[in-house]
């Protein structure tokens, strides 16, 4: 199964949740010393296995279950937004770092696949160990780590999550931070004196007194008051466990299946979705080639010229820097079909661009390219419901904040990977799915669906 793209370019539609590495990204780690780097790393992907992130992160969760044996690319993990500044340092290096240092997690001897030691554990006394502060002003590109720091005043920080304004995203201002003990909570809280902000008092008290307090505003009661005292908002393994054990066996372990250029393909969702290369239809002349892009796409420069010739917008696949891309549709092209093209595409980025068929070889590569990505976005919740799990592109902001999906410690926001989303109906409930959806607008797609800019940038040398 190839590994997942790695970077996404960035955009303004929440449609496509899509972001990139750029050169601000990779100057994160300038001037940090090689030891300070890899405790960033360590620290950055511990964080993601830890139990007060992967059982309530989804996607993560998703494929840790996926794999009899909790197996998880660790090209995935690294294409996260919090680790997007380390990937010049190559895959390798990364997993002989996690291999010789980490406690946590472990690495396989291809050093492609990582997984958390042990089992994951219900986090003991939670709301006990959280505090809820506010007064911490707009929200920058650094805010997160400065607020990492900010709270290990007190004690080991497991988790600082910024709170957020449903559907917008906004950063309120104020976060609720998870210590690793009961103890910094009460330091944090008796802080004599109280904690400040730039020099500005915060507003400051545990979790359990500010879910009291909204409890009373809302005039809430019985279950409704229950459910608000101390619940984390979001995807809840532990609860959805208990829901599985309530479900009919039947339901248990449902088939998935895929549409594809007009063929049903079964999905492989123990290494977290692929199909068997040898049922992936080949149609020919259902791609193009655009040149002269002049180094970039713009998503509407695409997609506005030609919905009103096509039903699915295409799939396109671009290298950010290069001069051409593909683009993927779900049936083969007629001469017209072409001609639309050249036509209502005459220019990409402000530049000329001139379109051709592909090769055979290439076409074929290309399509298999597009079936395993469609898998992979099945089976981790994005293909068939139109956003991973909110990672609405996740617009996660913040350390596991999905804002990108990579936080580190943050508030659920609005990327994963990502980042990308599409607008298809679930397949029914209660009963084997009968259908999976092909993110690009596969043939049996239900619905209009997003075209997907599949982007990545040129790797390196050391990575692999």
């Amino acid at each position: 199964m190839p590994a997942p793209t790695v970077e996404k370019v960035e955009t303004a539609s929440k449609d496509l949740g899509i972001a990139s590495t750029n050169a601000k990204e990779s100057a994160d780690i300038e001037g940090l010393s090689e030891e300070e780097i890899k405790a960033r790393v360590l620290k950055q992907v511990e964080f993601y296995f830890t139990d007060s992130n992967l059982p309530f992160d989804k996607f993560l969760w998703t494929l840790h279950s996926a794999n009899p044996e909790h197996w998880v690319p660790l090209a995935t993990i690294v294409s996260f937004k919090r680790m997007r500044q380390f990937q010049s340092k190559g895959l390798p290096w990364i997993a002989d770092l996690l291999r010789e240092q980490s406690n946590l997690v472990e690495i396989d001897s291809s050093g492609a696949k990582i997984r958390r030691r042990g089992e994951v554990k219900r986090p003991a006394d939670q709301l006990d160990r959280n505090v809820y502060a506010k007064g911490f002003g707009d929200e920058t590109p650094t805010l997160q780590d400065e607020l990492d720091q900010f709270f290990s005043q007190w004690g080991k920080v497991n988790a600082v999550r910024m709170r957020r304004v449903d559907h917008t995203k906004k950063f309120k201002g104020s976060v609720f931070c998870e210590f690793s003990s009961v103890d910094s909570v009460k330091k944090f809280l008796e802080a004599d004196p109280k904690p400040q902000w730039k020099g500005t008092e915060l507003l400051t008290m545990s979790k359990e007194a500010y879910c009291e307090m909204k409890i009373k505003e809302k005039g809430l009661t019985g279950k409704a008051a229950q459910i608000n005292r101390g619940s984390r908002k979001g995807f809840n393994a532990f609860d959805e466990n208990d829901k599985d054990k309530k479900k009919p066996a039947a339901e248990e372990n449902p088939e998935i299946y895929l549409e594809f250029m007009g063929k049903r393909l079964k999905v492989n969702t123990e290494d977290g979705g692929s199909i068997d290369e040898s049922e992936i239809p080949y149609v020919k002349g259902a791609s193009l080639k655009f040149t002269g892009c002049g180094g970039d796409v713009r998503f509407a420069e695409v997609k506005a010229p030609l919905k009103d010739r096509f039903e699915r917008p295409p799939y396109i696949k671009f290298t950010r820097g290069d001069e051409f891309g593909l683009l993927g549709f779900d049936k083969a092209l007629s001469e017209e079909d072409i001609a639309f093209v050249r036509e209502n595409i005459k220019t990409i980025n402000e530049s000329p661009v001139t379109w051709e068929a592909l090769e055979e070889d290439v076409e074929k590569e290309f399509q298999i390219e597009r079936a395993q990505f469609a898998a992979q976005r099945i089976v981790s919740g994005e293909g068939a419901s139109g956003n991973r799990s909110g990672r609405s592109g996740r617009g996660r902001g913040g350390k596991g904040g999905r804002g990108g999906r990579g936080g580190h410690k943050g508030g659920k926001g609005n990327s994963r990977n990502a980042r990308n989303d599409e607008k298809n109906d679930k397949p029914p409930t209660g009963e084997k799915r009968k259908r999976g959806v092909e993110p690009d607008g596969g043939a049996d797609t239900k619905g209009q669906s997003v075209p997907i800019i599949h982007v990545s940038k040129k790797a390196k040398a050391d990575e692999s």
